[in-house]
């Protein structure tokens, strides 16, 4: 304003109508646009630190929130997982108590992973292997002869590649679930294959669904593996589920992407 003043009192008192316009106008003008360039930069960084400081927040906020939604998954996984292996166990007593004794031993190596890795956000894909394996020989306890059980891991030697604990674990308790029938020759088949940058878990088995009575499991796990998936590999995952045309066989397929992004968030 004070710059504006000045300019018209020379111009009205001190110009002639037929003398050019002073120069002082383009100290004038220059002036003015030096304020006005530093009061609009100052503005800007002033908004731009604050925006940065409102999405540092609101990420720290999503962060916060992400791990406790998938810590409360992994705490319901503990007891659905337990309740499932006890079912078992107690329908080995009935009829085989050796056996029976030697799942109770067999489920012992299985808390202990579940109890103490199950709290971590990840684990190596080689201790995920080693528990997915003692899981299936608990399982091989209890079905009969009939029962083909076909294991497949290609993944590297003491492969170190970050996994989210228990996420193949309900895939498989669900094809034991609807994979096996007491009277008809069943098949089960798991394939765990490490690639660069990708974990992709292959599983095929016969298909025997459960009457609509038995509610054993209520498809919690395989909610879970979605939402646990949805959370950690967010747009990093593929998951084909589909039966075959006879509806006698059942597939389910994921692959997991581990890209760099990825790996400096799980180390």
């Amino acid at each position: 304003m004070t710059i504006g003043l000045r300019y018209w009192s020379n111009l009205i008192f001190s110009a002639p109508e037929d003398k050019p316009i002073p120069p002082q106008l383009i100290f004038y003008l220059r002036d003015a646009s030096s304020l006005i360039f530093s009061t609009s930069l100052s503005v800007a960084i002033r908004m731009m630190t604050r925006w940065n400081k409102i999405e540092a927040e609101k990420r720290e906020a999503i962060k916060n929130r992400t791990e406790a939604e998938l810590k409360n998954l992994r705490n319901q996984l503990n007891p659905h997982f337990l309740l499932n292996t006890l079912n078992n166990i107690y329908a080995l007593i009935a009829f085989d108590t050796d056996k029976a004794q030697q799942a109770v031993q067999e489920l012992s190596k299985l808390l202990r992973y579940v109890l103490y890795e199950n709290q971590q956000m990840y684990v190596p894909l080689n201790k995920e292997i080693d528990f997915i394996q003692n899981y299936i020989e608990l399982m091989r306890i209890r079905v009969s002869e009939q029962v083909h059980i076909e294991t497949i891991f290609h993944i590297k030697p003491e492969s170190q590649t970050p996994i989210a604990p228990l996420i193949f674990i309900s895939l498989i308790e669900n094809a034991f679930k609807h994979g096996i029938s007491p009277i008809k020759q069943s098949f089960i088949r798991i394939t765990i294959t490490e690639h660069e940058h990708e974990i992709n878990c292959m599983i095929c088995n016969s298909n025997h669904p459960k009457a609509e009575i038995d509610k054993s499991g209520s498809g919690i796990g395989l909610e879970q593996v979605h939402k646990r998936l949805e959370l950690t590999y967010p747009g990093c995952y593929k998951w084909e589920r589909y039966l075959s045309d006879d509806g006698k066989i059942y597939n389910s397929n994921i692959t997991i992407k581990i890209t760099n992004p990825t790996i400096k968030q799980l180390l």
